[in-house]
């Protein structure tokens, strides 16, 4: 293929396997010469998206994250490596994406996005990739593109599962709020932490999300719109589900609420509690941290009866019965030590909070009985 179209011989020779392909050449590469993608969220999932957008030669790629790199990310982030830890995501995927690709333009935007900046963000850009991993954001970010009329490339992840769409309220296809209309209960959402995850998936889901965004620009193919892609690692089941715009959507519809990006339309009480817990307290232990700030929530697991007798100091009773019915009552910004009369019902109370996704949860070792012998001989059980 000799050059031409604008394109160097060094273009020719990088982007040369994709341009020859059936319905692409140079055509669809200068589409993406000319292409403007913004990546929100450098981890797991921004890591692959943005290595392919960038190899593909997409002309500006916008990067946005808050945050820096860790440790613990680099199972996953294969943007970075081991010198990387303790820097901005930002500054690092920058450098590592120009020296994958110098032709590209790379935008960094280190403040992550916030909502009064959205609309003028989103205007500099031709698709938006949502690689982020908080339910707020996902959701201030869709409904930006759905005001801005951008088509939003959709994945995420939940340890062995994938997803991933691409939503563009044209021609009766759904958004994001088409599907799940309103954000779930923080307290029940774990995060990679607590839930787990494999690296591979993310670049799975990641992939995907590139191949999105480049099909768009380039016009070529057909994109994931009305579909849900449903990835099943463990498996490796792949299912396409099919979706349809919701008439009554909040954020689509003829008649949707959601009108601005209003910043109290995205809070999301998720503070990381004050007071950090081993999984079990003895009861000099709990003791001691009663009496600093940020006390923990005392849950007392045992029947009314049986706490008619005598309860801990500010201790709250829901019986190990009603908890499946009752947690959502718990408080979301504090530690919990759950108790019962020796440690046993308080444990099984523990283990299913923590399934729930309560972050911190600790069960007083010996219960009550413990708590009479080593911190309150007058304690009557």
């Amino acid at each position: 293929m000799s050059p031409d179209a604008g394109f160097s011989e060094n273009e020719f020779l990088r982007y040369d396997r994709q341009m020859i392909l059936p319905g692409f050449g140079t055509q669809a590469q200068a589409r993406l010469r000319k292409g403007r993608v913004l990546v929100i969220g450098m981890g797991g999932l921004g890591s692959p998206a943005s290595l392919y957008l960038a190899a593909a030669g997409v002309g500006t790629i916008g990067i946005a994250d808050h945050d820096k790199v860790d440790l613990s990310n680099l199972h996953r982030q294969i943007l970075y490596d081991t010198h990387s830890v303790g820097t901005a995501k930002v500054e690092s995927a920058a450098k590592r994406l120009a020296a994958l690709n110098p032709e590209c333009r790379i935008v960094t935007h280190a403040e992550g996005v916030h909502a009064q900046d959205l609309p003028g963000l989103f205007a500099e850009y031709d698709v938006i990739v949502d690689c982020t991993d908080n339910f707020p954001t996902r959701y201030m970010v869709s409904d930006a593109a759905v005001l801005a009329k951008k088509p939003l490339v959709y994945g995420s992840i939940f340890q062995y599962e994938g997803q991933a769409s691409f939503f563009y309220p044209k021609d009766d296809a759904p958004c994001y709020r088409c599907l799940f209309p309103e954000m779930p209960d923080p307290s029940a959402v774990p995060n990679c932490a607590q839930a787990g995850v494999l690296g591979a998936l993310c670049g799975m889901i990641g992939s995907i999300q590139a191949m999105e965004a480049l099909k768009f620009i380039a016009g070529v193919g057909e994109t994931l719109a009305g579909r849900l892609l449903v990835v099943d690692a463990a498996t490796m089941r792949v299912r396409p589900l099919a979706i349809k715009r919701d008439p009554h959507c909040p954020a689509c519809s003829a008649k949707a609420r959601i009108r601005a990006i209003d910043p109290k339309e995205y809070e999301w009480n998720c503070e990381v509690p004050t007071v950090m817990l081993p999984s079990e307290i003895t009861a000099a232990e709990l003791a001691a941290v009663l009496k600093k700030p940020g006390a923990p929530f005392l849950l007392d697991v045992r029947d009314e009866d049986e706490c008619a007798v005598g309860m801990l100091p500010g201790a709250v009773n829901i019986p190990l019965p009603e908890l499946g019915m009752r947690w959502n009552e718990l408080p979301k910004d504090r530690a919990i030590v759950a108790c019962c009369l020796s440690g046993a019902r308080s444990a099984r109370a523990c283990g299913f909070l923590s399934a729930k996704g309560v972050r911190a949860v600790s069960n007083l070792k010996g219960g009550v009985k413990a708590w009479a012998r080593a911190v309150d001989p007058s304690f009557r059980f």
